[in-house]
């Protein structure tokens, strides 16, 4: 396997794949079974997509990279964006559900795009649901704490919405710290309750924070 990172992302990638190959060695297995890039870019992207020796393209990430693969004439699987939510009713055992959801949630700080993203609960459940969210590291805003979360987060350009790229993968104790409210290290995650069409729903959070959505 030979990886290319994101930019981003590479000194960790490239961590986990020294840590692989130590693994490798110490099992009898033989040395660089995962290889990797020192420096990572579309110009190094495209000679991996059309190098002849490679049979099988795995890209996730933006439209633009999962496009290139798709199109490499080669064999591949593409993994673009995701906004998956989660639904929970009276059937649910709520208190295993606030848990599950936030542990899905704040794995490497909601950056995974198979994440829970926003959840959808029925208005019978939703107190209680809440509640154990708060139980296990939810700190909830609304009101004027929102509004500015949401002036955090949002970036708007040329009647674009985007995400602030130097709130990607923080804390949700950063991101509380940064609109005035005191949190430490113990807050997981930030929820609110908003329609199904507030913008920090429908946009694909890529950092601890979850909209919960009422239902009938």
């Amino acid at each position: 396997v030979v990886f290319n990172p994101h930019p981003g992302a590479i000194r960790t990638s490239n961590y986990a794949v020294e840590l692989i190959n130590q693994a490798s060695i110490e099992m009898g297995g033989p040395e660089n079974i995962v290889t990797s890039v020192a420096k990572t870019n579309m110009e190094q992207a495209n000679i991996l997509l059309k190098h002849p020796d490679i049979a099988l393209i795995a890209a996730t990430g933006g439209p633009g990279v999962v496009t290139a693969a798709l199109s490499s004439g080669k064999r591949a699987i593409g993994a673009g964006a995701g906004n998956p939510p989660v639904v929970v009713d009276e059937t649910a055992d709520i208190k295993k559900a606030a848990k599950d959801i936030i542990d899905g949630a704040t794995f490497d700080n909601n950056l995974p795009c198979i994440a829970e993203k926003e959840v959808v609960v029925v208005d019978k459940v939703a107190d209680e649901l809440v509640y154990w969210m708060q139980q296990n590291g939810c700190y909830q805003v609304a009101g004027k704490y929102l509004d500015k979360l949401i002036d955090l987060v949002i970036t708007r350009k040329d009647g674009k919405v985007t995400l602030n790229r130097e709130c990607v993968g923080k804390d949700a104790s950063k991101l509380l710290n940064a609109i005035g409210i005191n949190a430490g290290p113990e807050i997981r995650c930030i929820i609110f309750e908003g329609p199904k069409d507030h913008i920090l729903v429908e946009e694909e959070m890529m950092m601890p924070v979850l909209g919960i959505v009422r239902a009938k």
